[in-house]
């Protein structure tokens, strides 16, 4: 029982992140299981091109009118290094995935099927922008497809 604690009470607060409420960190909570190999990871373009989906991601989810409410007074440093950490997880990069899980992250944010649509439309473009193969996008997609369920709340 002592184990909970001390793994809430080693948690910090990265620079320029905001607190979260204490909760277990592990690779679960990214809500699907690594890609086997390096393929997946090549195809993105290693670290570097997961960054710049990810930072393209969310420059055009704050940027459409259909979304960007939702992302209004969020902790936008603390996503996109989730994010990063999601995806190059997912993606079999090697590695570890810290936030919280699906269903915690996005708890009262009244995701709705049109917004995450919506989202799923910028993700695509910010693959497509990066040169990401059309079979490569849609295996990341085939692993945040099931997510679904736990993020859109009507």
């Amino acid at each position: 029982m002592l184990i909970l604690p001390l793994l809430f009470a080693l948690q910090t607060v990265p620079p320029g992140e905001e607190a979260v409420a204490p909760y277990v960190q592990a690779d679960a909570n990214a809500g699907a299981r690594p890609a086997r190999g390096d393929g997946l990871w090549r195809a993105f373009h290693g670290q570097a091109g997961v960054d710049r989906i990810v930072d393209d991601l969310v420059a055009r989810n704050q940027a459409d009118p259909r979304i960007t409410d939702i992302f209004k007074g969020q902790d936008m440093v603390r996503l996109r290094r989730t994010l990063k950490e999601q995806f190059c997880y997912l993606l079999g990069g090697g590695c570890s995935y810290s936030g919280r899980s699906m269903k915690d992250a996005h708890r009262n944010m009244g995701v709705q099927q049109a917004d995450m649509a919506a989202l799923v439309e910028n993700l695509q473009a910010a693959m497509r922008k990066e040169g990401v193969s059309f079979p490569a996008q849609n295996r990341l997609l085939a692993k945040l497809a099931p997510m679904k369920r736990d993020v859109v709340e009507r």
